[in-house]
């Protein structure tokens, strides 16, 4: 699926801001300070929650409705949306850090050149696998 709409239940917290959590994804909380921050964070929550399931192969369950919900005094729910296309893009192209062996003489000629590792070794992976860019 490409879209999702799960209800958050936002819970005011005794120190300013809101407890934010996902009732039918257990383990997907965060917090933020005030309003704006924490529509801003649940939306990644519910986002990196998401690809974290259909990278691991878990099902998604269905959203419940939010007049299905009960919420405690003084919360309220708030409807976020997930577009998964563009967080599936975002996080296959996301840089990693990899750690290589090479002969010193080797990094000494290139670091010498201002050889950029990064992109050499990108290359020479993207040649060796015969692929020319994620798709």
């Amino acid at each position: 699926m490409d879209t999702y709409i799960f209800s958050a239940i936002f819970e005011p917290s005794e120190v300013g801001g809101y407890c934010i959590t996902f009732p039918d994804l257990p383990g997907c909380i965060t917090e933020g300070n005030n309003l704006k921050e924490s529509l801003l964070i649940a939306k990644d929550a519910l986002e990196l929650h998401l690809y974290s399931m259909e990278d691991d192969n878990e099902n998604i369950p269905k959203p419940t409705l939010p007049e299905d919900i009960i919420v405690p005094n003084g919360s309220f729910i708030v409807p976020i949306e997930a577009y998964m296309p563009l967080i599936r893009n975002e996080m296959a192209n996301k840089a990693i850090k990899k750690t290589l062996t090479i002969p010193y003489w080797l990094n000494k000629i290139a670091e010498e050149k201002k050889v950029n590792f990064s992109q050499i070794l990108q290359v020479a992976l993207k040649e060796q696998l015969g692929i020319k860019d994620y798709k």
